[in-house]
């Protein structure tokens, strides 16, 4: 941070920070939600894959991600999952369904070395495909 934002107590970042999520995600947790969404429609790209399925409710769409020990170490697949999380907060928030249930699978070394910008886009070409 330059120095005359520390003076002015600012954060230079939040400028550059996008627009809110116009939809709330919630968190997969369940081992059974994960293997329904397996059996569900797919869309592969190079930095990942997306898994998603419809869920039978109008709920809020809810998201989980998985890096298999492929990818890394624990240090590698946090990494993986934190770059997955904020791709989908970016454009899932906008782009999601009511009702449907979105996996992020991680890919050994794509998803750590894919440049963010091309992350983005595969994901936003993945929901595509997945709603059509």
């Amino acid at each position: 941070m330059p120095p005359e934002a520390h003076a002015t107590g600012q954060d230079v970042r939040v400028a550059d920070a996008p627009p809110a999520a116009s939809v709330c995600l919630e968190v997969m947790r369940k081992r059974a939600d994960f293997l329904r969404a397996a059996r569900a429609k797919r869309s592969g790209q190079p930095g990942f894959l997306l898994q998603a399925r419809a869920r039978d409710d109008t709920d809020a769409p809810r998201v989980g991600y998985t890096c298999s020990k492929k990818i890394g170490n624990a240090v590698a697949r946090n990494r993986a999952k934190r770059r997955l999380r904020e791709v989908a907060r970016l454009v899932l928030g906008a782009e999601a369904k009511q009702g449907w249930d979105y996996v992020l699978v991680g890919r050994p070394n794509e998803t750590i070395t894919r440049s963010f910008d091309q992350l983005v886009a595969d994901l936003k070409r993945a929901v595509a495909k997945v709603h059509t």
